[in-house]
């Protein structure tokens, strides 16, 4: 692209509004949600105050320059949209800079020269799960020194996989609930020895058990198991999505959620949400989140005490794994008070998921909640996080 048509141009460098590149899709199963989520964010986005540029990683993993069409990047008769039916072009790419001081991004098309679509001064990025939600793509940031929304990459790996996720809780006297973890291998090595440890765990803690994969989310891959029966069929389902598994106790409780948003005095919680049981569902499943759109209650029905304890600790967990930007916190109200079950750091973002949902109901609807991350992410050091 020559210099008179560069979206830079028209304006200096100091003058011009701030670029946020939204980024979304990826190659975890979580794909199609992401790309939804991406089109909620284009839509609330003050057009007026930042430029955009929305640029798509498809299943493959190749980073496409995608249209700027928030409408089609919705779920239309329960199927869920993709990068690849955005992207402009089925061969071209997009570069990211990776050198510190070089934020130009770069469209490739086959065969034709290079175009420089200009600077990104700050990275949105809506990946849900591995590749995206985990640090790794937090991590190409850092080596570029661009600034982004959302926790750094020691935060995010941590809050994506569940073992150490809890580990981190326990050490900071947070209440977790019982747990077991099958290594990757771990089956295929010695079936017997893992079977047992479940046999061991069940007894303590009775069925139902729960079986997830350790590190993915939007409630894929888990499966509830009523006794040994089901175990082989639900293993074999975690380990499509991950080749570490956690087996976890049926928490008996209500299901209680908590936003938590940085603000430029420090992090704060939104009124929180509860889970109602859902009929149709075994539990609150993917299908039950997006497909149904089962309703939370938003505020819960909580008392004052209660309310104010698991604001508590939202925030508590925000600040153990050493969080930024935003979390979503999801606990079990027991007769024996709150458990953490674990937080999501790129919580769901759709106009219907919970966590803008407890935000609007606290006074931050979802456009100022869109800027009050990307101002976060500006004001933040592009050092070590």
């Amino acid at each position: 692209m020559d210099s008179e048509n560069s979206p830079q141009s028209p304006e200096s460098p100091a003058s011009r509004k701030p670029r946020v590149a939204v980024v979304f899709g990826g190659r975890s199963s979580e794909h199609g949600i992401s790309v939804v989520t991406a089109g909620a964010v284009l839509r609330a986005i003050d057009r007026g105050r930042y430029d955009v540029l929305p640029i798509g990683i498809t299943t493959d993993g190749r980073w496409a320059l995608t249209a700027d069409e928030p409408g089609k990047m919705a779920i239309t008769d329960r199927r869920m949209p993709s990068v690849a039916e955005l992207a402009e072009s089925a061969e071209g790419g997009v570069v990211l800079p990776l050198a510190p001081g070089d934020r130009e991004v770069v469209h490739t098309e086959p065969g034709a020269v290079p175009k420089v679509l200009g600077e990104v001064d700050v990275v949105f990025p809506v990946l849900h799960g591995p590749y995206g939600e985990d640090g790794t793509l937090q991590g190409l940031l850092e080596l570029s020194g661009t600034p982004y929304v959302g926790s750094g990459v020691l935060a995010s790996a941590v809050g994506q996989d569940k073992e150490y996720m809890k580990r981190v809780f326990t050490s900071f006297g947070l209440p977790v609930g019982p747990y077991l973890v099958i290594r990757p291998g771990e089956w295929a090595r010695d079936e017997a020895g893992a079977r047992a440890r479940i046999a061991d765990f069940a007894g303590e803690h009775g069925w139902p058990l729960f079986v997830k994969p350790a590190r993915a989310g939007s409630s894929f891959g888990i499966t509830k198991v009523e006794s040994f029966a089901g175990l082989d069929e639900a293993i074999a389902e975690a380990q499509r999505h991950d080749p570490k598994i956690l087996v976890e106790s049926l928490l008996r409780g209500r299901e209680i959620e908590c936003g938590v948003l940085e603000f430029e005095d420090g992090p704060r919680a939104s009124v929180p949400a509860e889970i109602p049981p859902v009929q149709t569902h075994d539990f609150y499943d993917f299908e039950a989140k997006y497909i149904d759109s089962a309703a939370g209650l938003v505020p819960a029905p909580l008392t004052a005490e209660e309310t104010a304890e698991v604001q508590r600790l939202a925030v508590a967990a925000f600040e153990a794994v050493s969080c930024e930007g935003l979390v979503r916190a999801d606990f079990f109200l027991t007769d024996d008070g709150f458990v953490i079950n674990e937080i999501n750091t790129l919580p769901g973002f759709t106009p219907i998921s919970m966590y803008p949902r407890m935000w609007q109901e606290s006074g931050v609807d979802y456009p100022e909640l869109v800027d009050r991350l990307v101002q976060a992410a500006l004001r933040r050091s592009t050092g070590l996080r």
